[in-house]
């Protein structure tokens, strides 16, 4: 039997795709040209995280998780998606790709796997970046333990990855969901606006901000 919160879950999912699919649509020639001009750094930088875990990281989650049918990072409970992913996905994607994820969401999902688990792994093209930053105490263990210069790599991409995603500053994130509320979009996957423990960072962002206009500190802590 499903759960009525998981229910919620896939539903809020599926709204959510669904809305930014189409608000892409509507805004065609204003909102996608000005998102394209915004997300060519986080692209790059998906690609070397992807890079990283190819070289160093897929065989062990392959065996630990995914052969063994146990992938236990990719529990229905535990995966969250923030607005910007849904978006950045869906520009990414094409009209197969999000027929699969909107068959994957109206599917009642019985087990314990994330509704975006398939036969071949994750059903996203690029995945949702809690997901894809994640690391188990396995694959750290056997990956990045046994090389400093490895753990140095992995954690100067954990670095990079707030620069998109954490809003004690301007950030891509924030400034996706803004720019889909301008154009009369809303989700509950929002959370840079509707988070109270990112909206408490967004606004020592501000407060950090007047600060230092009026030469009271050079620095904030959020």
């Amino acid at each position: 039997m499903v759960t009525e919160s998981y229910k919620s879950y896939s539903e809020e999912q599926l709204e959510t795709l669904l809305l930014v699919a189409g608000c892409l649509g509507k805004h065609h020639s204003s909102l996608r040209n000005t998102l394209l001009g915004k997300i060519g750094d986080y692209l790059n930088f998906r690609a070397e995280v992807e890079d990283f875990h190819s070289k160093y990281l897929s065989d062990i989650c392959n065996e630990k998780c995914y052969k063994s049918n146990l992938s236990a990072c990719c529990s229905k409970d535990g995966i969250i998606t923030f607005f910007a992913d849904v978006v950045i996905n869906v520009m990414m994607s094409g009209r197969s790709d999000l027929d699969i994820l909107n068959t994957a969401l109206e599917k009642p999902n019985e087990g314990f796997k994330c509704v975006y688990l398939g036969e071949r792994g994750c059903l996203w093209n690029i995945k949702p970046i809690v997901c894809e930053m994640f690391l188990c105490d396995t694959a750290k263990k056997k990956a990045l333990h046994v090389s400093p210069k490895l753990t140095t790599e992995w954690d100067a991409l954990k670095k990079r990855e707030r620069l998109f995603t954490w809003p004690d500053k301007p950030v891509l994130f924030d400034e996706i969901e803004s720019f889909f509320i301008g154009a009369g979009c809303y989700s509950p996957l929002m959370y840079m606006h509707n988070s109270p423990g990112l909206l408490r960072v967004k606004k020592g962002m501000k407060k950090g901000h007047l600060l230092l206009c009026n030469n009271k500190m050079p620095f904030f802590k959020p």
